[in-house]
């Protein structure tokens, strides 16, 4: 007789703030769940919540939840639906009794309990100071019967593990089980990324709608990830090798429950649309949480001139000139950083305009509003009817406008008073793990045998024999690096070096890169530091927050053997 208790089915409604917003809808009537989640915050969302409380201190929580809630709380409550979600940003009380007033408006009678306690003191010249919270607090709310649970920052993967503590008891020595449900909360905590979105080989799956994900854990820890019948979009080995990936780095991954070793996990078919989740060790956390800070850095300002035609470096050249004249004569200084980039997005002999054309784009940023505001777009507008032919530009400069910076740093778990406040008022302190242990890292493990010299190579892009996913941590950025067969595994392991890498990517070559090997996932996880300066709201890279560095990898020619190449059909293979 078989005593195990049920899998918890935990599906996921939110990957970040502005996520499609039927999703609450679509999870809950979409097929038997018992939670859901949903995330909504992120570093450059901690900072619009931030500026957002200036203007109102009542507010501070992601507004489009308690929308969501206006039709999900009734369907929730009818089909025994537990939601927990980390909307509740910088003020998780305040929202809380929102959810509170919303549920008593529309008649549905719900417990709400909320966890705080991430929030610090704010240093002078921040904005906001949050910790990363795990999901003990989550737990204790739900044990003591809440319905709806809202949080300030808690890890990502904390919606899952707080369910899934509470649903089958684990307590903080429960260390593999832990580790199972955060690498099940992390693949979960993007949505649909999970699910065929900003997949490499999307050509090869209908993802014009992907459904969102949800994961069966199971007393042990291990997991399926899966999603609701009909939905669109795919979940197999390659989508959640891809999320695994995402925003990680070495073979540990920290968090405040416990540390999952990334290097153990094993995943395996289970069905259509189903992959297994098992064999992942924990260790014990940490002793300190992460920590993010933000804060206004300063002002910036942007222009996009377009060129079209013939002459584009030429005319490219001029503009560069005649708006350095043009601020020098206006009287004011140079903003202290002045970025230009040249995007050949045209075409020899177009049969459009638009093909025609390339794009430059100037960004200035400066500590004082004034030296990128009027005075650059001023010099600007000024060079309208007096510069290369053609001339115009993609929008009116305007006045300038703030950018933010995030910063990580960490504080002793013991410093944070991580908070349950249960559904009848009572205040629950959650004691930090008794066991913790300092982070390192791992020894590399020993790579595949090389890939045989003998045969022929042809030089192709990279992408089509391995997949990417990239994204950002602060000012880092990261690139997973995945093939799909064993074969190619071999060449990878020991042809994507972190000097190939820097050759491939030439904006790394003078940043530190760290490579780290996961074998039972074909995968190389690249951490490339400082790429993007101070972090997404600073917005001073084009793509800020490092989305398609791994498309850019994987556009790049290298010579691949023909063998691996085989059967894939394209262009690029042909010749």
């Amino acid at each position: 007789m078989n005593d195990a208790p049920a899998p918890l089915r935990i599906g996921n409604a939110s990957g970040f703030y502005g996520d499609r917003f039927d999703a609450v809808r679509e999870m809950l009537t979409g097929g038997p769940l018992d939670v859901l989640t949903g995330d909504y915050l992120a570093e450059l969302t901690m900072l619009i919540l931030g500026r957002s409380r200036l203007k109102d201190p009542e507010k501070g929580y992601a507004t489009t939840f308690l929308r969501q809630l206006e039709e999900g709380l009734g369907l929730a409550h009818e089909r025994g639906v537990r939601i927990v979600a980390n909307a509740g940003g910088l003020n998780p009380a305040g929202l809380a009794d929102a959810v509170r007033k919303l549920a008593a408006k529309v008649g549905v009678p719900v417990t709400v309990a909320h966890v705080e306690g991430d929030s610090l003191p704010v240093p002078d010249g921040f904005l906001t100071a949050n910790a990363y919270l795990g999901g003990t607090g989550i737990a204790a709310c739900l044990r003591a019967g809440a319905d709806i649970v809202v949080t300030g920052r808690v890890t990502d993967a904390a919606l899952v593990t707080g369910p899934a503590a509470a649903h089958f008891g684990w307590g903080p020595d429960d260390l593999d089980a832990l580790a199972g449900a955060v690498v099940a909360g992390h693949v979960l905590e993007c949505g649909t990324q999970a699910t065929g979105g900003n997949y490499a080989f999307f050509g090869a799956h209908d993802i014009r709608r992907p459904g969102f994900p949800l994961a069966e854990i199971h007393a042990d820890g291990s997991s399926v990830i899966t999603k609701h019948d009909g939905t669109g979009g795919v979940v197999d080995l390659s989508t959640v090798t891809a999320q695994l990936l995402y925003e990680t780095g070495g073979a540990r991954y920290a968090g405040p429950d416990v540390t999952a070793r990334l290097d153990t996990v094993r995943l395996t078919p289970d069905g259509p649309d189903r992959v297994r989740i098992d064999g992942v060790r924990g260790e014990a956390p940490p002793p300190t949480l992460k920590a993010g800070l933000t804060r206004l850095g300063g002002w910036r300002n942007e222009v996009v001139f377009v060129l079209t035609g013939l002459g584009i470096e030429a005319k490219a050249a001029l503009v560069r000139e005649q708006f350095a004249d043009a601020l020098e004569r206006g009287g004011g200084r140079a903003p202290a950083e002045v970025r230009w980039e040249l995007a050949r997005t045209d075409h020899p002999d177009a049969d459009t305009e638009e093909r025609a054309s390339a794009l430059l784009r100037l960004v200035v940023r400066d500590q004082d509003a004034d030296a990128v505001g009027r005075a650059v777009s001023g010099a600007a507008v000024e060079l309208a009817l007096g510069s290369y032919p053609g001339f115009h530009v993609t929008a009116p400069p305007g006045k300038g406008a703030p950018y933010g910076v995030f910063e990580a740093s960490h504080v002793p778990a013991g410093e944070v008073e991580h908070t349950a406040v249960l559904p009848d008022g009572r205040r629950e302190i959650v004691e930090p793990p008794p066991l913790t242990r300092e982070l390192t890292e791992v020894d590399e493990p020993p790579l595949p045998a090389p890939y045989p010299d003998a045969g022929p190579t042809r030089r192709a892009p990279l992408g089509l024999i391995a997949g990417a996913r990239s994204g950002d941590k602060g000012g880092d950025a990261n690139v997973g690096v995945w093939v799909r067969d064993d074969e190619a595994w071999r060449w990878l392991a020991h042809e994507l070096t972190v000097d190939r890498f820097r050759q491939l990517l030439p904006e790394t070559a003078e940043l530190t890169v760290a490579r780290h090997v996961l074998p039972n996932l074909r995968a190389l996880n690249f951490t490339v530091h400082g790429l993007l300066g101070e972090g997404v709201a600073a917005q001073a890279r084009f793509d800020p927050q490092a989305k398609a560095v791994g498309e850019w990898l994987r556009s790049r020619w290298l010579p691949i053997p023909v063998a691996l190449l085989e059967g894939i059909d394209g262009p690029e293979v042909s010749a």
